[in-house]
């Protein structure tokens, strides 16, 4: 495998950090992973891609595992990007497409961060992980960590769904259930790398999830014949998709690769039961207050305070999009719907794009005639109903040393 990494850049002032070491982030904000984009153009073009196995692994220039024995994979396929008609006419639209992450191993597009953050954990040598997690994000670690042979601690909301409760069980995670928010689970993962030498997982706490959601970007690029569309719609909890596209598109755009000059407008879609981005949005702010008390049947989104606040919302900005909350009422019929109309697996998340969609064109800010593409982040079956497990249960303030690991 090629690697074109250069060096680590700080998100938030732009501090150059070596990328030949472990690092997780400077002044508690993310990172970066910046590449030698001349070299990566002399090295590859675009129609390349078409020799080449049909995995995420194929963009190996811009990713950065520097070889192939650090890779930890489960198969993560090119996924499809299916014309949705139905739904779109019913909208209003003339041409609507759903990229369906729901095929990729873990069911969720979780495994393409999750993928590349394993490959890099093993490349540097580590060899027990923690994550706090609000759902998928903990079944995927969970999974790649077992193919890596890793030992991983997982930490998760209470009420997170029984059937991701057991995926992660069934790949060999040590669970806990956390009677608090997925920020409680994160403070605990915070206070135990110390004691327990685990290295942090969590959303955006070391570089590389980023590079792996990046590939939704390279795809979607590819697929489309190197033509972005008019507008992208997508879930936005953690936020490493929408900041991962962004800063993918941003690199074709530098290599030269797309043929046209126009980029997508980011659509950021939230719940109006936990809406911390859109609401900074509307009021013009770079960095987004927590959200207090948040309540959404929409676990992927249901982040009350996320790291990566201020990227996502510069790639809104910078793209011209907008961040929204849609009602939580409206997520649960839309996502029934939906897959009845199109046969494809819905998830909560995806189908708060959907409202969102119609509601955007209902106001004008969505025109019928623009291109339309939203990622569906994860198959509904992944939140069907199933019996929690027995599992150890811990307070909101628990403290490290107060229970058994």
């Amino acid at each position: 495998m090629g690697n074109f990494v250069c060096h680590l850049e700080a998100a938030i002032d732009g501090t150059v950090l070596p990328a030949d070491c472990i690092q997780t982030m400077h002044r508690e904000r993310p990172l970066w992973v910046r590449y030698d984009l001349a070299k990566v153009g002399e090295a590859v073009h675009p129609t390349d891609f078409a020799g080449r196995p049909k995995v995420l692994w194929r963009y190996q220039e811009l990713l950065p595992v520097p070889d192939q024995d650090a890779v930890v994979s489960l198969g993560e396929g090119m996924t499809p990007l299916l014309a949705a008609r139905k739904l779109g006419e019913a909208l209003g639209l003339a041409e609507f497409w759903i990229k369906d992450e729901s095929t990729l191993p873990t069911g969720s597009f979780k495994s393409r961060g999750m993928a590349m953050a394993v490959s890099m954990a093993k490349h540097f040598g580590l060899t027990r992980l923690a994550a706090p997690t609000a759902g998928n994000a903990g079944g995927a670690l969970a999974a790649y960590g077992a193919r890596a042979g890793m030992e991983v601690y997982i930490f998760m909301p209470v009420d997170t769904p029984g059937t991701i409760q057991r995926e992660c069980v069934e790949a060999g995670a040590k669970v806990y259930l956390v009677d608090g928010l997925i920020t409680d689970c994160g403070r605990i993962v915070r206070e135990g790398r110390d004691t327990m030498g685990w290295f942090d997982m969590a959303t955006l706490k070391e570089p590389y999830r980023i590079e792996g959601k990046k590939t939704m970007g390279l795809e979607l690029a590819e697929q489309l014949g190197w033509r972005l569309p008019d507008v992208i719609l997508y879930p936005t909890g953690g936020g490493t998709g929408l900041i991962g596209m962004w800063k993918a598109f941003n690199e074709l755009r530098e290599l030269g690769w797309l043929q046209r000059g126009t980029m997508p407008r980011m659509i950021s879609v939230q719940s109006d039961g936990c809406a911390p981005i859109a609401r900074a949005f509307e009021a013009g702010e770079r960095f987004a207050e927590p959200w207090e008390s948040p309540n959404t049947k929409a676990w992927g989104i249901r982040v009350p305070g996320a790291v990566g606040d201020f990227m996502i919302l510069d790639a809104v900005r910078e793209s011209e999009g907008l961040a929204v909350a849609v009602p939580d009422d409206e997520i649960e019929p839309v996502m029934n719907e939906a897959s009845e109309m199109e046969g494809i697996s819905i998830c909560p998340e995806t189908a708060a794009c959907i409202v969102a969609a119609r509601r955007l064109l209902e106001d004008g800010r969505l025109s019928a005639d623009e291109r339309v593409v939203l990622f569906n982040t994860a198959s509904a079956l992944k939140y069907a109903e199933a019996e929690p497990l027995d599992l150890p249960c811990l307070p909101a303030d628990a403290k490290m040393g107060d229970f058994p690991l």
